[in-house]
């Protein structure tokens, strides 16, 4: 199997630290990139769009972000993703237990499913290995 790209989208530092020795201990992507924000990360999708770079295969996204939360980050990607010559695969990942959520992340046909923190090795395998 091919290692994968992974992007994490969280603001939480020290989440950010967890789940990337999570990553590296996983073994199954080839690079990982950390950003702080829903703005950071759609203003690299748009720079790699531009650019003609490498797109990430997966997304953990947090939903509660300051400056551009989750929800606003899919509402971008929606305008992009026809100009993606790539599917990248979307999970939710939150401390969030709000019903309302998991329901919402169900309304996004590119979010393929909702993880709780803190996640686990497993649980990025299941994602690696999720086409």
């Amino acid at each position: 199997m091919t290692k994968k790209v992974i992007w994490v989208v969280d603001d939480d530092a020290i989440y950010q630290i967890i789940v990337n020795k999570i990553i590296q201990r996983s073994e199954m992507f080839s690079t990982a990139f950390s950003f702080k924000n829903g703005k950071e990360a759609i203003d690299t999708l748009h720079n790699t769009l531009k650019n003609k770079g490498i797109y990430p295969d997966i997304i953990l996204l947090d939903i509660n972000m300051p400056i551009m939360d989750g929800w606003e980050f899919m509402e971008e990607m929606e305008l992009i993703k026809s100009q993606i010559n790539k599917k990248i695969n979307i999970y939710i990942v939150s401390s969030s237990i709000a019903v309302e959520d998991k329901n919402k992340t169900k309304t996004y046909p590119d979010i393929l499913g909702y993880l709780s923190k803190p996640i686990t090795t497993d649980d990025l395998i299941l994602v690696a290995t999720n086409d």
